[in-house]
């Protein structure tokens, strides 16, 4: 069996799988069951992976911008919430939503089976009706992992 060159592209879904190890087995388990359903709920829209360390955080959006996101989620090791970018448009009748930054609100999700629920579903359609992008009716959208600021300097040259 030949060896694999080390040059070897390594695949965006390798590079995910990498990053989601870095968790303990509930969490690997929580965050793959978590992306699963949100891939079926939103197939078209992207991925967009960033690792800030000690979170992996993956926005679901019709565009290549994180910021125009549907929803997010953040896995850190006490455990995995959904972000809602534009929570305060949301209606939010049964104060699912935790957090008091200005735009963007949580849920604590204990399990994927949470994103099925009536309130929450409510909350991710109406987010989705509410996006600043249009979401696009058919196709797939694609996994990207993107470098984060920390990352970006770590990486360049030192000034002269």
């Amino acid at each position: 069996m030949a060896a694999k060159s080390a040059s070897a592209k390594v695949t965006p879904e390798g590079q995910l799988r990498a990053l989601i190890a870095k968790f303990d087995a509930r969490n690997q388990q929580l965050i793959r069951s978590v992306r699963a359903a949100l891939r079926k709920r939103l197939p078209t829209v992207n991925e967009l992976a960033y690792d800030y360390g000690s979170s992996l955080v993956i926005s679901y959006t019709p565009t290549e911008h994180g910021m125009e996101g549907i929803v997010s989620t953040a896995a850190r090791a006490d455990g995995v919430s959904l972000y809602f970018n534009q929570a305060k448009k949301l209606p939010d009748n049964k104060k699912l939503l935790k957090g008091k930054a200005g735009q963007v609100r949580f849920i604590r999700v204990e399990s994927a089976s949470q994103l099925k629920h009536p309130d929450v579903e409510a909350l991710i359609a109406a987010a989705v009706e509410h996006s600043t992008a249009p979401v696009a009716t058919k196709g797939k959208g694609s996994l990207i992992i993107r470098p984060t600021a920390a990352s970006k300097r770590a990486g360049r040259k030192p000034a002269k």
